[in-house]
């Protein structure tokens, strides 16, 4: 009996931009489903983006936009401007998200006023001084409505093993949940929620936990997907098949990875620093990082730092929502 074939890794080819911002480091995208925009941030840049998916025709004949413009509002594209690097976002349980949304920024979780730009901290990583040395980076919201957020050396810093993942209950206090890290990225949940993801950036290592759907506590660490390339794993999405849509600086490339921790399936980019993905329906929305002349091709140099989408036919998982505990709630 011969053994059995196994099956050819699925691939896609995205070759044009969707949207092109120039983003210094595209992060955190995250789909705002009542309003079918997405959110995407500019971490270098401190900026929270918003893109109108109903405004911007796709394939989009004309993907460069400047988000300093005034014009940007009627491209379907709005910016906010913010004075710290800002690097994640979430809705809100109960809030409006064209008002309010939970932002990760410099020190802590924020609630970002979307009308005004103005933002207030509701809870920091030291309950004590700030450290300057550190911001923080990607994170995402638990099935039980607390936000997981790790920290890292700050732009400007040596880069050291010296950041932390915490957990946001809603108070003031956070967490440490596992410390020290050098690059924190995604945090996620398989599609039954017994399955908590977390990508290490500077390991090249995926790590699984058993995920306790009562308390939302963690055990049994282990290494779910180890990379092996140049480059390092970033951000992912889980679809609802339980595949990790796991974007890969410094290599072009997303790759998905099946619940067994195996590659099964590969989207090719123009660009090398693929940074984070995002479901919209079945499509793939996907963020990158810009580059400087030399570090690649005149044409990786020119897309990088732009907004990518393709359709993969399968849909995600969906968001869950930040819980604001009232004693914490700037409004309240």
């Amino acid at each position: 009996m011969s053994a059995a074939v196994e099956a050819k890794p699925q691939q896609w080819q995205v070759t044009e931009p969707y949207l092109h911002l120039r983003c210094g480091l595209g992060e955190g995208p995250y789909y705002e489903e009542s309003t079918h925009s997405l959110r995407f941030v500019d971490i270098k840049k401190k900026r929270v983006h918003t893109v109108d998916l109903a405004k911007i025709p796709y394939p989009n004949p004309n993907p460069n936009v400047d988000p300093t413009s005034s014009a940007s509002p009627a491209a379907g594209v709005e910016t906010i401007q913010l004075d710290v690097p800002v690097t994640v976002t979430a809705d809100i349980e109960g809030v409006d998200p064209r008002e309010r949304i939970l932002i990760g920024v410099k020190y802590g979780l924020a609630v970002l006023d979307r009308r005004s730009g103005a933002y207030e901290y509701i809870t920091r990583f030291s309950a004590d001084k700030d450290n300057e040395r550190l911001r923080s980076n990607d994170g995402a919201v638990d099935p039980h409505g607390r936000f997981w957020l790790g920290t890292m050396s700050d732009f400007g810093y040596d880069l050291q093993p010296e950041g932390s993942v915490f957990l946001f209950d809603g108070t003031r206090t956070a967490r440490s949940m596992r410390h020290p890290v050098t690059i924190p990225n995604s945090v996620g949940w398989s599609p039954d929620g017994k399955t908590l993801y977390f990508t290490h950036s500077t390991e090249r290592i995926i790590y699984a936990y058993d995920y306790d759907q009562s308390s939302g506590e963690v055990s049994r660490e282990r290494a779910f997907y180890l990379h092996d390339g140049p480059g390092e794993p970033d951000g992912f999405r889980v679809d609802v098949e339980g595949n990790l849509w796991q974007a890969v600086y410094g290599e072009s490339r997303v790759l998905k990875i099946s619940p067994e921790g195996k590659l099964i399936g590969e989207i090719r980019l123009p660009t090398k620093n693929t940074t984070c993905t995002q479901f919209v329906g079945t499509e793939l929305f996907i963020t990158t990082a810009g580059m400087q002349e030399g570090e690649g091709t005149p044409e990786e140099v020119e897309l990088s730092g732009a907004l990518f989408r393709v359709d993969v036919g399968v849909k995600g998982v969906d968001p869950f929502l930040f819980k604001l505990n009232k004693a914490v709630d700037p409004e309240s």
